[in-house]
């Protein structure tokens, strides 16, 4: 129990981190390029995304192992953080379409989007890639 509230902390912690890299990336590619909200987060979800696996594997996860390289394992997590994607861009779009004023505010709908996502992600992230405890090798 005390692993999975300190993975919980940890992974919540890196996800804070993954908001600001989506958000700022978004709102800076659509405030001062001018970009599609929707292209703009293309961008931003992948850097945030490839900014959490490496805070995961890093901090949150570092007593597990995936039993992969690094490159593998990277490849592993977008795909399962595109599963959580799923949750997460849903609602990032169905804020716009609420709340049409946020398409200059996009960083708004980002956080309600990540929130909305993070429960899929960790319980993803631990149950199919981070699975095994590391070995004392």
């Amino acid at each position: 129990m005390i692993h999975l509230r300190r993975e919980v902390a940890l992974f919540a912690i890196g996800g804070v981190l993954g908001l600001c890299v989506d958000a700022g990336i978004a709102q800076a590619l659509v405030g001062l390029a001018g970009w599609n909200v929707y292209t703009a987060r293309v961008v931003s979800f992948l850097s945030a995304a490839t900014v959490t696996w490496w805070w995961n594997r890093t901090h949150t996860f570092a007593h597990r192992d995936s039993g992969r390289g690094r490159h593998a394992e990277w490849l592993h997590w977008m795909g399962l953080m595109a599963l959580g994607a799923v949750v997460n861009n849903g609602v990032y779009v169905l804020a716009f379409r609420a709340f049409p004023e946020l398409h200059t505010w996009p960083a708004v709908a980002v956080a309600a989007g990540s929130a909305a996502g993070s429960i899929a992600n960790f319980a993803l992230a631990r149950a199919v890639l981070f699975r095994a405890p590391k070995s004392s090798s």
